[in-house]
């Protein structure tokens, strides 16, 4: 199967530290909500730490960062630039139940409740290990 082509941005790799640092905030930004309990600002966070972790990893593996709405697109374009082991694999799983839920926590109106956010706490911190060892390879 040929793979679907998505808007891509060329980015200098150096770049990739930025994004790394930009995950970093969504993250401890997600952390911070969830201990306050606002679990809607937490969800949204835990996407976009997610998100800017890809956008990190593609940066440092092939100069490129996916560009546009459909953000599922990232994991497509992670498979192109990026070898994957099975905890690659494992952690590209863990992206796509993240940004499946990225609707939801941010324009369907949904409340969420601290069992949403644990669950999806779970993807990213199993996630976020994975990216962190690609991008300080």
């Amino acid at each position: 199967m040929t793979p679907r082509r998505y808007s891509r941005v060329f980015v200098p790799r150096s770049k990739n530290s930025d994004y790394a640092r930009v995950a970093e905030n969504f993250y401890y930004g997600a952390e911070l909500a969830k201990e306050f309990e606002y679990w809607n600002a937490a969800g949204v966070l835990i996407v976009h730490a997610a998100i800017a972790y890809a956008d990190a990893i593609t940066i440092k593996s092939g100069g490129v960062k996916n560009k546009g709405e459909d953000h599922m697109a990232v994991i497509d374009l992670l498979r192109q630039v990026t070898v994957l082991d099975e905890e690659g694999k494992r952690g590209t799983r863990h992206l796509e139940r993240i940004i499946n839920e990225k609707n939801r926590v941010s324009y369907q109106g949904e409340m969420y409740t601290k069992k949403n956010i644990d669950s999806l706490w779970k993807h990213l911190v199993r996630y976020q290990t994975w990216a962190v060892s690609m991008i300080e390879d």
